[in-house]
């Protein structure tokens, strides 16, 4: 069939009638991406006036604390509510049982302290596991080859309230272990903690996207994989089970790490449960948007903020990235 120039249609329902110019687009969005959104995940580690990029992810540093400090205070100055801190640990602190995680005078309860003094406003979020501080770089204690579970958890209660003790708002448990939510919401409430809250990596796979993030911090695993505490990316019904025993035991926000891969465990827990959820836009990730980026195949800016915009509006309430202040920057 062809129409001439003055052919018309006898549509009654013309969707791009709300497409057609920017102003009406913007009108009818359904998802906004919002600085209140983004958690910006920062890496850190000891000494004075340093900052070491990740060779692996681009524009990401590990900031010694008094960068960190500057670093959050101009994040913040953007909008960017909260933030994830991740330390790099000397191997000589470093042990099987992670003693070096409770230190109240360590690099995270220290970290906590300067940047409450200098951001009292700040949201801080403080990693709850034991690869950072493990000479085995797995999340739990190692005997004879296996990850201990309950022993393990009850360093990471130690863990918790100290860094309760030094000015985390939110803990987030990375390790997979069982029963750790209750665990250590009954250890933050005894030591008087009751307004802490428990940020859970509820669904947490076992994924090839955590590479560049091993690089910065030096916490691959020294054997084997982590595939008897994280989840095996085929499976979904066991999402619903994590975050029913984690909402159940008291988490406050239940989280789904990687997010791009993982869009539907995000709708999936977004369409059965009713507290906030967390995505984490992980380092590879990252560093996948990067890499196309510096060969000049992709448009950088556009491809974050349609990635970021699509984990929302998969039922993400929050989501933490590498690109937090760069997308703060974007959207000012």
């Amino acid at each position: 069939m062809t129409l001439g120039p003055s052919s018309k249609l006898d549509l009654a329902i013309r969707p791009r009638r709300l497409r057609r110019n920017a102003t009406v687009r913007r009108m009818v969005s359904q998802t906004q991406l919002t600085a209140n959104d983004l958690i910006y995940p920062l890496f850190m580690m000891e000494g004075e006036n340093q900052k070491v990029e990740v060779a692996s992810m681009p524009g990401c540093y590990r900031f010694t604390l008094d960068l960190l400090v500057k670093e959050v205070q101009e994040a913040f100055a953007l909008g960017i509510p909260a933030f994830a801190l991740f330390p790099m640990v000397d191997d000589a602190l470093k042990d099987n049982v992670g003693t070096e995680s409770y230190n109240p005078d360590g690099l995270v309860p220290r970290a906590l302290k300067a940047i409450k003094a200098a951001v009292p406003e700040s949201v801080l979020i403080t990693d709850i596991a034991l690869d950072p501080y493990s000479s085995e770089g797995h999340d739990g204690i190692v005997k004879d080859g296996v990850i201990l579970n309950d022993e393990t958890v009850a360093v990471l209660v130690k863990q918790a309230v100290m860094q309760a003790q030094a000015g985390s708002d939110f803990v987030a448990p990375s390790d997979m272990m069982d029963g750790r939510i209750g665990a250590i919401r009954t250890g933050l409430d005894g030591a008087g903690f009751t307004e802490v809250g428990i940020i859970a990596y509820t669904a947490k796979y076992a994924s090839a996207y955590y590479g560049p993030f091993r690089d910065a911090l030096d916490s691959a695993p020294k054997f084997g994989d982590k595939k008897t505490y994280q989840m095996d990316a085929a499976n979904s019904n066991e999402a619903l089970l994590e975050a029913e025993l984690d909402v159940s035991e008291g988490a406050d926000i239940i989280m789904v790490k990687p997010a791009l891969a993982y869009m539907d465990i995000i709708s999936l827990l977004k369409q059965n449960f009713n507290t906030p959820i967390a995505a984490y836009n992980v380092s590879g990730e990252y560093a996948m948007i990067k890499a196309a980026a510096e060969k000049g195949w992709i448009d950088e800016k556009k491809i974050v903020l349609e990635t970021l915009t699509s984990m929302k509006r998969a039922g993400a309430d929050l989501i933490l990235t590498y690109f937090a202040k760069d997308v703060a920057l974007m959207l000012k």
